[in-house]
């Protein structure tokens, strides 16, 4: 899809990658940007650098994806569409039901919308969880759908249906399954946030980081930044009813991220390990590389931040909006 002239809807625009999804297409060409966002997760501050670009708006009738009719209106109005709303994984745990409302009809909500107003093209935001526990290391997009947790089960239904209104009204849509996302504008401070910020929060109070079990489960840590580009990529490629892993195909273990942190932010404090809880070690997902070739392929997409890399800029940020996060 050529973005030149187009007018593209991000649906969660005000969130964490959502905000990265609207500064990287400001970037380019396009006649406008419309942000959807309830922000329930999403923040003012996020866009607020964005929307002094003209082209930039946030859709004033609302931002919910189940309000059915203000969602439509937003569509229709545009050619595009990136949706990265979802409620996340320990959200998710906690809330089932309403996960259900947010993460599975309220896709079904967008992708009904995008098919009545003939959009051109739609990216959806699955997820990594839809995996489980690796099987095999890196994981392929081939691997099987080991996932037992509800922010999975959500993200595996809402490809389901991407493929389904693919076959039956031939909507043109690709995937993303994230890898671990991180960086400036994720939530720092809330009960549902990431491994990294808590990581951060503990050493800037001078607090011990606490690691659960040994610190050998590994993952793919990918920064939001290169997430949003590979967004804007997917909206320009020609795949079609595919999905793609974002991330670096790069493994990090809890334990090399806690000491890079560490030697980061220059502190000398000692990391506690506590056993993990019987809940814990039954769900605890050990390990979730991600083999990067495919989204390389057919996208175009490599990592561009190392984790180094990354994480200074993470850093750098949070001491640039010290208690405004």
């Amino acid at each position: 899809m050529q973005l030149t002239g187009k007018r593209i809807l991000v649906i969660g625009g005000a969130g964490f990658i959502g905000s990265h999804v609207v500064e990287e297409l400001l970037a380019t060409d396009v006649a406008s940007v419309v942000i959807y966002d309830n922000f329930a997760r999403g923040k003012k501050s996020n866009i607020e650098h964005l929307l002094a670009d003209p082209r930039c708006s946030i859709f004033a009738a609302g931002g919910d994806i189940r309000d059915v009719d203000v969602l439509d209106a937003a569509v229709r109005e545009s050619d595009a569409v990136i949706h990265l709303a979802a409620m996340w994984l320990l959200h998710c745990k906690d809330f089932p039901r309403t996960a259900f409302n947010v993460n599975i009809e309220g896709t079904f909500n967008v992708l009904e919308a995008c098919v009545r107003n003939n959009i051109e093209r739609l990216v959806y935001s699955s997820s990594a969880s839809v995996y489980g526990d690796a099987s095999q290391v890196p994981m392929t997009e081939e691997h099987p759908f080991n996932n037992r947790n509800f922010y999975g089960a959500t993200k595996i239904a809402g490809e389901a249906m991407c493929r389904a209104y693919h076959d039956r009204y031939n909507l043109s849509y690709v995937g993303l399954r994230y890898m671990n996302v991180y960086g400036p504008h994720q939530d720092q401070t809330a009960a549902y946030t990431g491994v990294i910020p808590i990581m951060l929060n503990k050493i800037d109070a001078n607090e011990a980081p606490v690691i659960n079990g040994d610190g050998s489960q590994a993952y793919d840590f990918v920064s939001a930044k290169d997430v949003a580009r590979c967004n804007v990529l997917a909206l320009q490629s020609e795949a079609v009813d595919e999905f793609y892993n974002v991330g670096t195909g790069v493994q990090t273990s809890i334990g090399e991220l806690c000491d890079l942190i560490l030697e980061l932010k220059q502190s000398d404090i000692t990391v506690t390990y506590k056993p993990y809880s019987a809940d814990d070690a039954r769900r605890m997902v050990q390990n979730r590389i991600g083999c990067p070739e495919k989204a390389a392929r057919d996208l175009g997409f490599r990592f561009s931040d190392g984790l180094r890399e990354g994480l200074l800029d993470l850093i750098a940020w949070r001491e640039a909006n010290k208690g405004q996060y």
